[in-house]
């Protein structure tokens, strides 16, 4: 695989809950992590006292987190609706050349800056909130 351009992680936010997703506005920099949580079943009888995990149990969950420049776009105005709602909406992140993560998140945090002589900036936090969906490209 050729190494990819950051600027293409991508965002996006259902606006209208329709299925039409648009690129959060003003976004510089995008994170995605994933995790999952292990079920440690290790006993007395676990092979040479090794630690045993079992598979499939725990909690899966991701979080996304993004930062820019504050644009008051319609992305921006749905983003922070969705904050003070409280709602789950569907957001996509697209991974170049991967595939496209989708399904539900909250956002858990929301901060703006700015300095006397810089422009206006955001911060995003979300979590996932219910079951995620991956498609290769």
């Amino acid at each position: 695989m050729a190494v990819q351009n950051g600027k293409d992680l991508l965002v996006k936010v259902d606006l209208t809950n329709d299925g039409q997703f648009q690129t959060v506005a003003g976004l510089r920099a995008t994170r995605i992590s994933f995790n999952a949580e292990s079920v440690d079943v290790t006993s007395l009888e676990s092979d040479g006292g090794w630690r045993e995990l079992l598979a499939g149990a725990g909690v899966k969950s991701a979080t996304i987190s993004g930062s820019g420049v504050f644009r008051d776009a319609a992305s921006d105005e749905r983003a922070r609706q969705i904050f003070f709602d409280g709602e789950t909406p569907d957001f996509q992140v697209v991974i170049p050349d991967f595939g496209i993560v989708e399904g539900p998140f909250q956002v858990t945090a929301i901060e703006y800056a700015g300095a006397h002589d810089g422009e206006a900036t955001y911060e995003l936090s979300m979590a996932s909130a219910g079951r995620l969906s991956f498609s290769a490209v």
